[in-house]
């Protein structure tokens, strides 16, 4: 009679370990969990903080580039329509010569200014979309780009620009240091997000650590997308950013 009382207890003991063990396999769960997410926060700071930190100093370059550019070139030219317009009278084919010096003068200080605008926000990126913007950055490279991109309609604008940038730098870094004879970019729609792929078959060895991959990796994190950079072993560079398309402003 005592063995058979004491079943119901040893079985509740043993159920009692058993839910015991799964409140422990859910608290180590939840522990990882709980790292994981700091850890994700932690990086989402680091990278938020380098994201203004690079605004500054963008906007630093931007101001410098302005001064000793553009802003130069137009203070000369107020200089020399002053100048042309006094000689205008007396001497005309010397206020002709001046005017046509100011001409060239005003034709370089508008094209830095483009450059300037293309590399902040291109017009052909807001005018057209992603695809025409792309196309225009592969026409503008020194080597074979082919692309293959089915967006399929605008993007948030936020998403379009982190793209945009993504292909840019990319396609940078593969003619400054690949040695590559050809690049592919490949754009497409996955489940909610954007993908982009720019591969080549240089000689690898990109850094994802440098200053541009890694800016590239905030821009594209402060959409809660990842960027990745792959050197396979038979030689090229793939750089690949997943970005959501929930948010941001424009078409979806």
């Amino acid at each position: 009679n005592v063995v058979i009382a004491t079943v119901p207890f040893a079985f509740l003991l043993g159920l009692l370990r058993t839910r015991l063990s799964e409140a422990d396999l859910v608290a180590e769960e939840n522990v990882r969990l709980d790292a994981e997410l700091q850890a994700r926060l932690d990086q989402l700071r680091e990278s938020r903080a380098r994201i203004v930190e690079a605004g500054f100093s963008a906007r630093r370059k931007l101001e410098r580039d302005l001064h000793d550019g553009a802003q130069q070139r137009l203070v000369g030219l107020a200089l020399d329509l002053r100048l042309a317009r006094e000689k205008l009278d007396d001497d005309p084919l010397a206020a002709g010569a001046m005017l046509d010096e100011a001409s060239a003068a005003l034709a370089m200080a508008t094209e830095e200014l483009r450059e300037l605008a293309r590399g902040i926000h291109p017009a052909i990126l807001s005018d057209r979309g992603l695809e025409a913007a792309v196309e225009s950055l592969a026409q503008r490279a020194p080597l074979a780009v082919d692309i293959d991109a089915s967006v399929d309609g605008r993007l948030p604008e936020p998403v379009e620009a982190a793209a945009y940038f993504v292909v840019s730098e990319a396609l940078t870094n593969v003619v400054r240091h690949s040695g590559a004879n050809r690049a592919e970019v490949g754009i497409r729609r996955d489940d909610g997000r954007l993908v982009v792929e720019v591969a080549d078959d240089g000689t690898g060895g990109a850094d994802p650590a440098g200053s541009g991959l890694r800016g590239l990796a905030d821009r594209v994190a402060a959409l809660d997308g990842r960027l990745r950079v792959d050197d396979p072993a038979d030689g090229g560079t793939i750089v690949r950013a997943v970005i959501p398309l929930g948010g941001g402003n424009g078409a979806g």
